[in-house]
């Protein structure tokens, strides 16, 4: 039996939330847990505090557990600030999809910064939702063209300017790959490749996010949606 996804929605348009309540409920791989108006109200929940139907918009059961996916819309009324709201729902364990109206991408790109794992506009259908929602339940990003776009006009000083090779032999190495065998790949040696991993990390360093291991770099790649996610 496939495990099933459960999903809260952070949102304060009671419109969205209706409709989003009536989307996922005819995904049975999907559950949608809870919904609020808050970070702090959903946050609340997830540690008993919230009784079932309390406070407007959402609605939970108490006392359950943080849901292994947030949509989070990414400016809400009460002031919060999103990065913020993404730091909270990320300590609790859960992936967080940003959900807007607006494809910024400034903002867009402090999200992902922030640690969001994807960003969507609110005008994309269900199964691209869905997609997006079963993406980070397995541990990848959630591919959008809005997301695309920002992340290859990033020119932020945080994001470093690697070279086509630097990037290939990052990817392949972040992928799981051995060194030589990401060398073989490239058609260099084994010691060119260490050079240019060794120039990915020290790139990352002067950029303030500093990179040791195999896994940072993976990190890395994830939060520069360099796999072009």
């Amino acid at each position: 039996m496939a495990r099933v996804i459960t999903v809260a929605v952070v949102d304060d348009d009671r419109m969205l939330l209706d409709g989003l309540r009536a989307w996922l409920g005819g995904v049975p791989e999907l559950r949608l847990v809870a919904t609020a108006a808050t970070v702090g109200e959903l946050l609340a929940a997830t540690d008993g505090h919230l009784p079932y139907g309390a406070g407007a918009p959402g609605y939970t059961a108490p006392g359950i557990a943080p849901p292994d996916i947030v949509l989070l819309d990414l400016v809400l009324r009460d002031g919060s600030a999103p990065t913020d709201n993404i730091r909270r729902l990320l300590r609790t364990g859960s992936r967080v999809l940003m959900i807007s109206t607006v494809p910024d991408r400034s903002r867009i790109i402090e999200a992902i910064r922030a640690g969001a794992d994807g960003y969507l506009t609110k005008d994309h259908d269900l199964p691209t939702l869905v997609t997006a929602i079963k993406d980070l339940a397995t541990g990848r990003g959630a591919h959008s063209p809005e997301l695309a776009f920002a992340c290859a006009h990033d020119s932020s000083p945080a994001r470093p300017r690697l070279s086509p090779r630097e990037r290939q032999i990052l990817l392949d190495y972040a992928s799981g790959m051995t060194l030589k065998s990401a060398a073989r790949r490239a058609g260099i040696t084994v010691h060119t490749a260490k050079d240019y991993l060794d120039r990915v990390k020290a790139k990352y360093q002067q950029a303030g996010r500093p990179t040791y291991t195999k896994l940072d770099l993976a990190r890395r790649v994830r939060e520069d949606h360099l796999d072009g996610g």
